[in-house]
């Protein structure tokens, strides 16, 4: 998430009410995820666990818990609660807007678009030409629709990301900030949700195909041409590379990659990632014919106890 404009590292100190390490006037840009940071951007981190990997990652502000040497070229928030002022930065430079009409006046829609009843439309969403969003369909604030998508009924597009961090008193949700990003040609059938980025897109690519009751978490990018079954669960910041079939009940673990072209057959759980290409199935997953050997071989354990009687 990119701010509306540069802020130096002291004006971001004071809206959070954090020390700092480095240059006052040092620019700060916007604020990430470790997973898709960019040089000035904000990180943060909160457990010595990951410290390493924050600090060298492309962030080059670290909103971190403790006071640690800083690397050449990057600065230091230093604050006793980083998850909380993550969230202040998040609700000031992105703040929830209510609205009270079901198309918002920021919004922008296409030529030749129809909307169908009851739809609502949230603040700053752009679609594009030609689509069809059926009744009852909730587009959440900044989401951007491509053109000739259609969406049908009862789907959500961009709600919160299931983040959320363990209190003594329960849980704080991570505040999402991101949007979700539908391609040109992008076909989502009913009652799917599709979670908004925390800081970042969830991306669906050109001409994919989503069949209904199809969750996809926050952050994930699906690239082009897929095809994904009905009550198929995606879980945060994955990746879907081009042309893979997800059959019906899959489900996912968060931040694997799934490669170009890979068949996965239903009821599967894709525990880690996987190369392209192949058709898979079973849980934990493996290649289709390995995992079906193996069930004939099971079948065949009764008859190999009877024989050692």
């Amino acid at each position: 998430m990119k701010f509306p404009k540069i802020q130096s590292l002291s004006t971001i100190a004071n809206l959070i009410n954090a020390e700092f390490v480095g240059s006052a006037d040092f620019e700060v840009h916007g604020m990430n995820e470790i997973h898709v940071v960019e040089p000035g951007d904000i990180v943060f981190v909160d457990h010595p666990k990951y410290y390493d990997k924050a600090l060298n990652s492309a962030a080059t502000v670290i909103l971190i818990n403790k006071e640690v040497d800083c690397p050449a070229g990057k600065v230091l928030l230093v604050s006793d609660d980083p998850f909380r002022d993550f969230n202040k930065l998040t609700n000031h430079f992105k703040p929830f807007q209510a609205s009270n009409v079901s198309i918002a006046a920021s919004a922008k829609i296409g030529e030749g678009t129809i909307i169908q009843p009851n739809t609502f439309i949230g603040n700053h969403v752009v679609i594009g030409k030609n689509c069809l969003i059926h009744a009852n369909v909730t587009i959440y604030d900044h989401t951007v629709i491509g053109d000739n998508v259609m969406i049908h009924s009862g789907t959500i597009l961009g709600a919160d990301a299931f983040y959320y961090k363990k209190r003594p008193d329960g849980f704080d949700q991570l505040i999402s900030g991101g949007r979700v990003v539908i391609e040109d040609n992008v076909g989502i059938g009913a009652l799917c949700t599709i979670d908004k980025g925390v800081t970042g897109d969830t991306t669906i690519g050109e001409g994919t195909k989503i069949d209904n009751q199809v969750h996809v978490g926050h952050d994930t990018v699906i690239g082009k041409k897929c095809l994904i079954a009905s009550q198929t669960g995606i879980a945060g910041c994955v990746i879907i590379e081009d042309e893979v079939t997800l059959w019906g009940q899959v489900g996912t673990t968060s931040g694997i990659t799934i490669g170009t072209k890979a068949i996965v057959l239903g009821q599967t759980g894709v525990t880690k990632s996987v190369e392209g290409g192949k058709t898979y199935f079973g849980t934990p997953i493996e290649e289709s014919r390995e995992k079906l050997k193996q069930l004939a071989y099971i079948k065949k354990i009764p008859e190999i106890l009877e024989k050692l009687k």
